[in-house]
Protein backbone atom coordinates (compact mmCIF):
# COMPACT_ATOMS: atom_id res chain seq x y z
CA UNK A 1 0.00 0.00 0.00
CA UNK A 2 0.76 3.97 0.03
CA UNK A 3 0.70 5.42 3.07
CA UNK A 4 0.64 8.77 3.65
CA UNK A 5 1.50 9.81 7.37
CA UNK A 6 0.20 13.42 8.49
CA UNK A 7 1.72 14.51 11.90
CA UNK A 8 3.23 17.80 13.31
CA UNK A 9 5.84 15.90 14.68
CA UNK A 10 8.20 12.99 14.15
CA UNK A 11 12.02 12.12 15.50
CA UNK A 12 14.61 13.21 14.64
CA UNK A 13 12.78 16.47 13.15
CA UNK A 14 10.38 17.56 15.77
CA UNK A 15 9.41 16.34 18.88
CA UNK A 16 7.59 17.18 22.19
CA UNK A 17 6.69 14.09 22.92
CA UNK A 18 5.63 10.48 22.25
CA UNK A 19 3.99 10.85 19.15
CA UNK A 20 7.38 11.85 17.86
CA UNK A 21 8.72 9.03 17.97
CA UNK A 22 5.93 6.59 17.17
CA UNK A 23 5.09 8.76 13.58
CA UNK A 24 8.71 7.82 12.78
CA UNK A 25 9.11 3.79 14.30
CA UNK A 26 5.56 3.41 12.98
CA UNK A 27 6.55 4.68 9.39
CA UNK A 28 9.62 2.25 9.56
CA UNK A 29 7.97 -0.84 10.47
CA UNK A 30 5.56 -0.29 7.33
CA UNK A 31 8.10 0.12 5.10
CA UNK A 32 9.67 -2.67 6.51
CA UNK A 33 6.93 -4.78 5.33
CA UNK A 34 7.12 -3.40 1.95
CA UNK A 35 4.63 -0.50 1.81
CA UNK A 36 5.71 2.78 0.20
CA UNK A 37 5.28 5.07 3.54
CA UNK A 38 5.90 8.74 3.17
CA UNK A 39 5.72 11.77 5.92
CA UNK A 40 4.32 15.50 5.65
CA UNK A 41 5.87 17.48 8.32
CA UNK A 42 6.05 21.18 8.91
CA UNK A 43 9.23 22.76 8.35
CA UNK A 44 9.69 24.51 11.93
CA UNK A 45 12.44 26.85 12.49
CA UNK A 46 14.80 24.39 13.54
CA UNK A 47 14.78 22.40 10.67
CA UNK A 48 17.73 23.56 8.66
CA UNK A 49 16.67 23.79 5.10
CA UNK A 50 20.33 23.58 4.20
CA UNK A 51 20.09 19.80 5.29
CA UNK A 52 17.34 19.12 3.12
CA UNK A 53 16.39 18.92 -0.71
CA UNK A 54 14.10 21.48 -2.10
CA UNK A 55 11.64 20.06 -4.78
CA UNK A 56 11.34 22.64 -7.64
CA UNK A 57 8.19 25.03 -7.73
CA UNK A 58 6.16 26.44 -5.18
CA UNK A 59 2.97 25.24 -4.44
CA UNK A 60 -0.20 26.98 -3.93
CA UNK A 61 -2.30 25.83 -0.48
CA UNK A 62 -5.88 26.51 -0.43
CA UNK A 63 -5.75 27.16 3.94
CA UNK A 64 -7.18 30.37 5.38
CA UNK A 65 -9.69 32.60 3.25
CA UNK A 66 -7.27 33.33 0.57
CA UNK A 67 -4.26 31.14 -1.36
CA UNK A 68 -1.10 30.86 0.62
CA UNK A 69 2.25 29.98 -1.43
CA UNK A 70 4.67 27.43 0.44
CA UNK A 71 7.70 25.49 -0.18
CA UNK A 72 8.23 22.07 -0.50
CA UNK A 73 11.92 20.60 1.07
CA UNK A 74 12.57 16.48 0.90
CA UNK A 75 14.87 14.11 2.99
CA UNK A 76 14.85 10.48 3.94
CA UNK A 77 14.67 9.00 7.38
CA UNK A 78 15.72 5.34 7.95
CA UNK A 79 16.48 3.56 11.13
CA UNK A 80 19.37 2.80 13.15
CA UNK A 81 20.67 -0.25 11.36
CA UNK A 82 20.20 1.45 7.41
CA UNK A 83 19.25 -1.96 6.67
CA UNK A 84 15.70 -0.92 6.37
CA UNK A 85 14.06 0.72 3.74
CA UNK A 86 13.89 4.60 3.57
CA UNK A 87 10.90 6.21 4.22
CA UNK A 88 10.44 10.08 2.36
CA UNK A 89 9.67 12.97 4.26
CA UNK A 90 8.62 15.90 2.89
CA UNK A 91 8.56 19.39 4.75
CA UNK A 92 6.16 22.27 4.32
CA UNK A 93 7.44 25.48 4.11
CA UNK A 94 5.96 29.02 5.14
CA UNK A 95 7.78 31.19 7.33
CA UNK A 96 4.92 33.07 8.43
CA UNK A 97 2.93 29.83 9.94
CA UNK A 98 6.05 27.71 11.13
CA UNK A 99 9.11 29.94 11.07
CA UNK A 100 9.27 30.32 14.91
CA UNK A 101 10.43 28.79 17.62
CA UNK A 102 7.75 25.78 19.28
CA UNK A 103 5.77 22.78 17.90
CA UNK A 104 1.99 24.29 19.12
CA UNK A 105 3.27 26.82 21.02
CA UNK A 106 6.07 28.13 23.50
CA UNK A 107 6.53 29.07 27.23
CA UNK A 108 5.29 32.33 26.70
CA UNK A 109 2.37 31.54 24.30
CA UNK A 110 1.50 27.78 25.32
CA UNK A 111 -0.53 27.73 22.37
CA UNK A 112 -0.55 29.71 19.58
CA UNK A 113 -3.66 31.78 18.56
CA UNK A 114 -3.25 30.59 14.49
CA UNK A 115 -2.67 27.13 15.29
CA UNK A 116 -5.61 26.98 13.15
CA UNK A 117 -4.10 27.84 9.92
CA UNK A 118 -1.27 26.83 10.68
CA UNK A 119 -2.05 22.87 10.72
CA UNK A 120 -4.85 23.41 8.13
CA UNK A 121 -1.44 24.54 5.68
CA UNK A 122 -0.19 21.39 7.01
CA UNK A 123 -3.16 18.99 5.84
CA UNK A 124 -3.92 20.94 2.85
CA UNK A 125 -0.61 20.82 1.94
CA UNK A 126 0.11 17.13 2.35
CA UNK A 127 -2.96 16.78 -0.10
CA UNK A 128 -0.67 19.26 -2.61
CA UNK A 129 2.68 17.52 -2.19
CA UNK A 130 0.92 14.34 -3.67
CA UNK A 131 -0.53 16.16 -6.49
CA UNK A 132 2.86 17.99 -7.16
CA UNK A 133 4.76 14.48 -6.85
CA UNK A 134 1.71 12.35 -8.73
CA UNK A 135 1.88 9.85 -5.66
CA UNK A 136 -1.52 9.49 -4.91
CA UNK A 137 -2.16 7.08 -1.18
CA UNK A 138 -4.30 4.37 -0.46
CA UNK A 139 -4.45 5.58 2.95
CA UNK A 140 -3.88 9.20 4.23
CA UNK A 141 -2.97 8.23 8.15
CA UNK A 142 -3.52 11.32 10.42
CA UNK A 143 -1.80 11.69 13.79
CA UNK A 144 -3.49 13.55 16.68
CA UNK A 145 -5.91 16.76 16.79
CA UNK A 146 -3.35 18.95 14.32
CA UNK A 147 -3.94 16.39 11.19
CA UNK A 148 -7.84 16.62 12.05
CA UNK A 149 -8.48 18.30 9.12
CA UNK A 150 -7.09 15.33 6.86
CA UNK A 151 -10.10 13.08 7.19
CA UNK A 152 -12.61 15.90 7.06
CA UNK A 153 -10.91 17.22 3.89
CA UNK A 154 -10.93 13.47 2.60
CA UNK A 155 -14.37 12.73 3.07
CA UNK A 156 -16.23 16.07 2.46
CA UNK A 157 -14.15 18.10 -0.46
CA UNK A 158 -11.46 15.42 -2.29
CA UNK A 159 -12.15 11.75 -2.35
CA UNK A 160 -13.03 11.80 -6.21
CA UNK A 161 -10.70 11.44 -8.83
CA UNK A 162 -6.81 10.94 -7.65
CA UNK A 163 -8.26 10.80 -4.59
CA UNK A 164 -11.27 8.63 -4.94
CA UNK A 165 -9.98 5.05 -3.34
CA UNK A 166 -7.81 7.17 -0.95
CA UNK A 167 -9.41 6.39 2.63
CA UNK A 168 -8.20 7.69 5.98
CA UNK A 169 -7.12 6.06 9.52
CA UNK A 170 -6.94 8.93 12.54
CA UNK A 171 -5.01 7.60 15.57
CA UNK A 172 -5.43 9.03 18.63
CA UNK A 173 -2.09 9.73 20.88
CA UNK A 174 -3.66 11.48 23.77
CA UNK A 175 -7.39 12.37 23.86
CA UNK A 176 -6.39 15.40 26.55
CA UNK A 177 -5.33 17.04 23.51
CA UNK A 178 -8.43 18.29 21.20
CA UNK A 179 -7.09 21.52 19.46
CA UNK A 180 -10.26 23.69 20.69
CA UNK A 181 -10.60 27.14 19.69
CA UNK A 182 -13.10 30.25 19.22
CA UNK A 183 -15.77 29.63 16.17
CA UNK A 184 -14.37 32.72 14.65
CA UNK A 185 -11.10 30.39 13.91
CA UNK A 186 -12.68 28.51 11.91
CA UNK A 187 -12.54 30.99 8.31
CA UNK A 188 -8.52 29.57 8.58
CA UNK A 189 -9.11 26.09 7.75
CA UNK A 190 -9.65 26.59 4.20
CA UNK A 191 -13.39 25.37 3.72
CA UNK A 192 -16.84 26.16 3.32
CA UNK A 193 -18.93 27.11 6.72
CA UNK A 194 -21.36 24.25 6.17
CA UNK A 195 -19.05 21.95 7.21
CA UNK A 196 -18.42 23.71 10.85
CA UNK A 197 -21.85 21.44 11.70
CA UNK A 198 -21.75 19.50 8.86
CA UNK A 199 -18.31 17.78 9.35
CA UNK A 200 -18.70 18.21 13.48
CA UNK A 201 -16.25 20.83 14.58
CA UNK A 202 -18.77 22.80 16.61
CA UNK A 203 -18.89 22.07 19.89
CA UNK A 204 -20.19 24.28 22.46
CA UNK A 205 -20.12 26.72 20.03
CA UNK A 206 -16.55 26.67 19.55
CA UNK A 207 -14.48 25.12 17.47
CA UNK A 208 -12.90 21.31 18.02
CA UNK A 209 -10.49 19.78 15.60
CA UNK A 210 -10.17 16.46 17.14
CA UNK A 211 -13.96 15.99 17.28
CA UNK A 212 -14.13 16.35 13.55
CA UNK A 213 -11.58 13.91 13.22
CA UNK A 214 -13.18 11.45 15.01
CA UNK A 215 -16.26 12.11 13.53
CA UNK A 216 -15.03 11.74 9.70
CA UNK A 217 -12.17 9.48 9.60
CA UNK A 218 -12.84 5.85 8.06
CA UNK A 219 -10.93 4.07 11.13
CA UNK A 220 -9.76 5.46 14.26
CA UNK A 221 -6.90 4.05 16.39
CA UNK A 222 -5.63 4.78 19.59
CA UNK A 223 -2.33 3.61 21.37
CA UNK A 224 -2.88 0.39 23.34
CA UNK A 225 -6.04 -1.67 23.44
CA UNK A 226 -6.90 -0.71 27.40
CA UNK A 227 -7.18 3.09 26.23
CA UNK A 228 -9.49 2.25 23.08
CA UNK A 229 -11.70 0.93 25.78
CA UNK A 230 -11.02 3.85 28.69
CA UNK A 231 -11.97 6.81 25.77
CA UNK A 232 -15.20 5.90 25.64
CA UNK A 233 -16.08 5.95 29.37
CA UNK A 234 -17.30 9.14 30.84
CA UNK A 235 -14.21 9.23 33.10
CA UNK A 236 -11.82 8.47 30.32
CA UNK A 237 -13.41 9.79 27.25
CA UNK A 238 -12.94 13.92 28.08
CA UNK A 239 -16.44 14.72 26.69
CA UNK A 240 -15.41 12.91 23.27
CA UNK A 241 -16.98 9.42 25.22
CA UNK A 242 -20.22 9.80 23.53
CA UNK A 243 -19.31 10.23 19.90
CA UNK A 244 -16.48 7.27 20.52
CA UNK A 245 -19.13 5.36 21.40
CA UNK A 246 -21.16 6.07 18.46
CA UNK A 247 -17.93 5.12 16.33
CA UNK A 248 -17.01 2.17 18.22
CA UNK A 249 -17.52 -0.09 15.42
CA UNK A 250 -14.23 1.56 13.78
CA UNK A 251 -11.95 1.94 16.99
CA UNK A 252 -9.19 -0.27 17.53
CA UNK A 253 -6.49 -0.36 19.99
CA UNK A 254 -2.81 -1.38 18.69
CA UNK A 255 0.14 -0.83 21.45
CA UNK A 256 2.49 0.93 20.04
CA UNK A 257 5.95 -1.05 19.94
CA UNK A 258 9.01 0.15 21.19
CA UNK A 259 12.44 1.46 19.71
CA UNK A 260 14.34 -1.80 20.60
CA UNK A 261 17.76 -0.26 18.80
CA UNK A 262 17.89 2.13 20.78
CA UNK A 263 16.81 0.41 24.16
CA UNK A 264 18.58 -2.41 24.54
CA UNK A 265 21.15 -2.69 27.52
CA UNK A 266 23.15 -5.51 25.48
CA UNK A 267 24.37 -2.61 22.94
CA UNK A 268 23.67 0.34 24.62
CA UNK A 269 26.69 2.64 24.21
CA UNK A 270 25.03 5.59 26.94
CA UNK A 271 25.46 2.88 29.92
CA UNK A 272 29.53 2.35 31.71
CA UNK A 273 28.29 -1.35 31.33
CA UNK A 274 26.10 -3.52 28.86
CA UNK A 275 24.18 -6.47 30.24
CA UNK A 276 21.27 -8.92 28.93
CA UNK A 277 19.10 -11.67 30.68
CA UNK A 278 21.74 -14.04 30.51
CA UNK A 279 24.18 -11.89 32.83
CA UNK A 280 22.90 -9.09 35.01
CA UNK A 281 26.45 -7.99 36.19
CA UNK A 282 26.34 -4.68 34.25
CA UNK A 283 23.25 -3.75 36.02
CA UNK A 284 24.88 -3.62 38.99
CA UNK A 285 27.45 -1.58 37.20
CA UNK A 286 24.95 0.38 35.82
CA UNK A 287 23.41 1.24 39.88
CA UNK A 288 26.45 2.28 41.44
CA UNK A 289 27.22 4.75 38.72
CA UNK A 290 23.79 6.41 38.91
CA UNK A 291 24.31 6.76 42.20
CA UNK A 292 27.41 8.45 41.68
CA UNK A 293 26.18 10.68 39.08
CA UNK A 294 23.34 11.85 41.40
CA UNK A 295 24.95 11.86 44.83
CA UNK A 296 23.36 9.30 46.25
CA UNK A 297 24.63 7.17 48.93
CA UNK A 298 26.71 3.89 47.04
CA UNK A 299 24.64 0.77 48.61
CA UNK A 300 24.75 -2.07 46.38
CA UNK A 301 22.05 -3.51 48.71
CA UNK A 302 19.25 -0.75 48.86
CA UNK A 303 16.81 -0.60 46.13
CA UNK A 304 16.66 2.50 43.83
CA UNK A 305 12.93 4.01 42.72
CA UNK A 306 13.71 5.80 39.07
CA UNK A 307 11.52 7.75 37.58
CA UNK A 308 11.56 10.12 34.15
CA UNK A 309 9.07 11.74 32.52
CA UNK A 310 6.98 15.43 32.36
CA UNK A 311 6.07 16.26 35.57
CA UNK A 312 2.62 17.46 35.06
CA UNK A 313 -1.18 16.16 36.33
CA UNK A 314 -1.44 14.02 33.65
CA UNK A 315 1.81 11.50 35.41
CA UNK A 316 0.28 11.81 38.75
CA UNK A 317 2.46 14.13 40.33
CA UNK A 318 0.74 15.84 42.81
CA UNK A 319 0.14 12.30 44.83
CA UNK A 320 3.82 11.89 44.81
CA UNK A 321 5.52 15.63 45.41
CA UNK A 322 2.51 17.70 46.62
CA UNK A 323 3.27 19.46 49.74
CA UNK A 324 1.28 18.15 52.96
CA UNK A 325 -0.32 14.94 51.02
CA UNK A 326 2.26 13.61 48.64
CA UNK A 327 3.79 10.05 49.18
CA UNK A 328 7.42 11.17 48.53
CA UNK A 329 8.25 12.75 51.70
CA UNK A 330 6.47 9.27 53.86
CA UNK A 331 8.87 6.65 51.63
CA UNK A 332 12.02 7.97 52.06
CA UNK A 333 11.78 8.50 55.60
CA UNK A 334 10.17 5.84 56.24
CA UNK A 335 11.54 3.14 54.16
CA UNK A 336 15.30 2.12 53.39
CA UNK A 337 14.70 3.00 49.84
CA UNK A 338 16.61 5.91 47.36
CA UNK A 339 14.94 8.12 44.83
CA UNK A 340 16.13 9.16 41.64
CA UNK A 341 14.46 11.53 39.22
CA UNK A 342 14.86 13.48 35.91
CA UNK A 343 12.01 15.87 34.45
CA UNK A 344 10.51 18.87 33.74
CA UNK A 345 7.49 20.83 34.20
CA UNK A 346 4.69 22.53 36.16
CA UNK A 347 6.53 25.29 38.13
CA UNK A 348 4.98 23.91 41.52
CA UNK A 349 6.17 20.77 41.38
CA UNK A 350 9.82 21.99 39.98
CA UNK A 351 10.22 23.81 43.33
CA UNK A 352 8.97 21.11 45.71
CA UNK A 353 11.31 18.68 43.65
CA UNK A 354 14.06 21.47 45.18
CA UNK A 355 12.73 21.36 48.46
CA UNK A 356 12.56 17.79 49.58
CA UNK A 357 15.89 17.11 48.00
CA UNK A 358 17.12 20.07 50.48
CA UNK A 359 15.69 17.94 53.27
CA UNK A 360 15.98 14.09 51.62
CA UNK A 361 19.69 12.80 51.85
CA UNK A 362 18.37 9.64 49.73
CA UNK A 363 16.34 11.30 47.08
CA UNK A 364 18.20 13.36 44.43
CA UNK A 365 16.51 14.68 40.80
CA UNK A 366 17.34 16.89 37.89
CA UNK A 367 15.27 19.28 36.69
CA UNK A 368 15.60 19.42 32.77
CA UNK A 369 16.10 16.12 29.93
CA UNK A 370 19.27 14.61 29.85
CA UNK A 371 19.20 11.16 27.31
CA UNK A 372 22.21 9.62 28.90
CA UNK A 373 20.84 9.78 32.82
CA UNK A 374 17.51 8.90 31.25
CA UNK A 375 19.15 5.59 30.17
CA UNK A 376 21.20 5.51 33.45
CA UNK A 377 17.74 5.73 35.48
CA UNK A 378 16.07 2.93 33.19
CA UNK A 379 19.39 0.21 33.77
CA UNK A 380 20.56 1.17 37.40
CA UNK A 381 17.12 1.64 39.33
CA UNK A 382 15.59 -1.70 40.66
CA UNK A 383 11.72 -0.17 40.12
CA UNK A 384 10.61 2.76 37.85
CA UNK A 385 7.28 4.30 39.42
CA UNK A 386 4.46 6.10 36.57
CA UNK A 387 1.65 6.58 38.92
CA UNK A 388 -0.16 7.81 35.83
CA UNK A 389 -3.87 9.78 36.06
CA UNK A 390 -4.09 8.41 32.64
CA UNK A 391 -1.60 6.62 30.07
CA UNK A 392 -2.48 5.93 26.55
CA UNK A 393 0.67 3.80 25.97
CA UNK A 394 3.60 4.87 27.31
CA UNK A 395 6.81 3.87 26.86
CA UNK A 396 9.02 4.21 30.11
CA UNK A 397 7.44 1.14 31.63
CA UNK A 398 8.80 -1.05 28.33
CA UNK A 399 12.02 0.75 28.57
CA UNK A 400 11.94 -0.62 32.06
CA UNK A 401 11.11 -4.18 31.14
CA UNK A 402 14.02 -4.85 28.51
CA UNK A 403 16.46 -2.85 31.17
CA UNK A 404 15.05 -5.34 34.18
CA UNK A 405 13.79 -2.73 36.08
CA UNK A 406 10.46 -3.67 37.87
CA UNK A 407 7.51 -1.11 36.87
CA UNK A 408 5.55 0.29 39.90
CA UNK A 409 2.31 1.11 37.69
CA UNK A 410 -1.26 2.45 37.82
CA UNK A 411 -4.08 0.03 36.15
CA UNK A 412 -4.61 2.07 33.48
CA UNK A 413 -4.28 2.27 29.50
CA UNK A 414 -1.04 0.98 28.29
CA UNK A 415 0.76 0.08 31.77
CA UNK A 416 -2.16 -2.17 31.92
CA UNK A 417 -1.18 -3.83 28.26
CA UNK A 418 2.27 -4.20 29.18
CA UNK A 419 2.71 -4.61 33.04
CA UNK A 420 1.44 -8.21 34.79
CA UNK A 421 0.88 -7.51 38.32
CA UNK A 422 3.17 -9.30 40.55
CA UNK A 423 1.79 -12.42 42.50
CA UNK A 424 3.50 -12.83 45.91
CA UNK A 425 1.83 -16.54 45.99
CA UNK A 426 3.76 -17.75 43.10
CA UNK A 427 6.34 -14.94 42.19
CA UNK A 428 4.39 -14.64 38.98
CA UNK A 429 4.35 -11.14 36.93
CA UNK A 430 6.85 -8.12 35.56
CA UNK A 431 5.68 -5.12 38.10
CA UNK A 432 3.80 -3.61 40.93
CA UNK A 433 -0.29 -2.42 40.41
CA UNK A 434 -2.47 -0.05 41.96
CA UNK A 435 -6.06 0.92 40.93
CA UNK A 436 -7.24 4.49 42.49
CA UNK A 437 -4.52 7.25 42.29
CA UNK A 438 -4.21 8.20 45.53
CA UNK A 439 -1.39 9.08 47.90
CA UNK A 440 -1.49 6.22 49.72
CA UNK A 441 -2.04 3.86 47.15
CA UNK A 442 1.23 5.13 45.61
CA UNK A 443 3.10 4.72 48.83
CA UNK A 444 1.56 1.09 49.48
CA UNK A 445 2.59 -0.21 46.51
CA UNK A 446 6.28 1.02 46.79
CA UNK A 447 6.05 -0.47 49.98
CA UNK A 448 5.20 -3.80 48.52
CA UNK A 449 7.85 -3.25 46.31
CA UNK A 450 10.55 -2.56 48.58
CA UNK A 451 9.24 -5.38 50.65
CA UNK A 452 9.42 -8.09 47.92
CA UNK A 453 13.15 -7.03 46.95
CA UNK A 454 13.98 -7.28 50.87
CA UNK A 455 12.26 -10.62 51.21
CA UNK A 456 11.24 -12.30 47.78
CA UNK A 457 14.25 -11.93 46.23
CA UNK A 458 14.37 -14.95 43.77
CA UNK A 459 10.76 -13.67 43.25
CA UNK A 460 12.49 -10.23 42.05
CA UNK A 461 14.85 -12.10 39.82
CA UNK A 462 12.97 -14.33 38.01
CA UNK A 463 10.79 -10.87 37.49
CA UNK A 464 13.45 -9.06 35.83
CA UNK A 465 13.67 -12.33 33.92
CA UNK A 466 10.78 -12.41 32.48
CA UNK A 467 10.48 -8.86 31.67
CA UNK A 468 13.79 -8.89 29.55
CA UNK A 469 12.70 -11.21 27.44
CA UNK A 470 9.43 -9.74 26.78
CA UNK A 471 8.68 -8.40 22.46
CA UNK A 472 7.92 -4.57 22.28
CA UNK A 473 9.04 -4.47 18.50
CA UNK A 474 6.75 -2.35 16.16
CA UNK A 475 6.57 -5.25 13.33
CA UNK A 476 3.70 -6.66 15.36
CA UNK A 477 1.85 -3.39 16.00
CA UNK A 478 2.68 -2.28 12.23
CA UNK A 479 0.88 -6.01 11.00
CA UNK A 480 -2.12 -5.18 12.90
CA UNK A 481 -2.17 -1.46 11.12
CA UNK A 482 -2.15 -3.37 7.74
CA UNK A 483 -5.58 -4.65 8.81
CA UNK A 484 -7.01 -1.48 10.07
CA UNK A 485 -5.78 -0.07 6.89
CA UNK A 486 -7.64 -2.78 4.76
CA UNK A 487 -10.91 -2.35 6.86
CA UNK A 488 -10.32 1.70 6.21
CA UNK A 489 -10.35 1.21 2.03
CA UNK A 490 -13.29 -1.53 2.27
CA UNK A 491 -15.38 1.09 4.89
CA UNK A 492 -14.21 4.45 3.06
CA UNK A 493 -14.00 3.29 -0.66
CA UNK A 494 -15.54 -0.01 -1.03
CA UNK A 495 -12.37 -1.36 -2.67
Amino acid sequence: MKILMVSAEAVPFAKTGGLADAVSAMSLALAKLGHDVRIVLPRYYKIDRKKLSLVPGALGVAAGQEEAWVGVYETTLSDASKESPCVRVYFIDHEKAFGRDGVYGTKSESDFHDNPYRFALLCHGAFQVCRKLGWFPDIVHAHDWSACLAPVLLKHVIRCGDFAKTASVLTIHNLGYQGQYAKDSFPALGVDWNLYYGAGFERNGALNLLQAGISCADMITTVSPTYAREIQTVEGGFGMDGLLRVRSDVVRGILNGADIATWNPKTDKLLPAQYDASSLAGKAVCKRALQERLALPVRDDVPIVGMVGRLVDQKGVAEVFAPTYGSLYRMCTQMDVQFAILGSGEAWCENEIHELQSKLPNMRAIIGYDEEVSHLIEAGSDFFLMPSRYEPCGLNQMYSLLYGTLPIVRNTGGLADTVENYNEETGEGTGFMFNSLTPNAVFDTVGWAVYAYYNKKAHIKAMQLRGMKKDFSWEQSARAYEVVYKEALFRGCGV
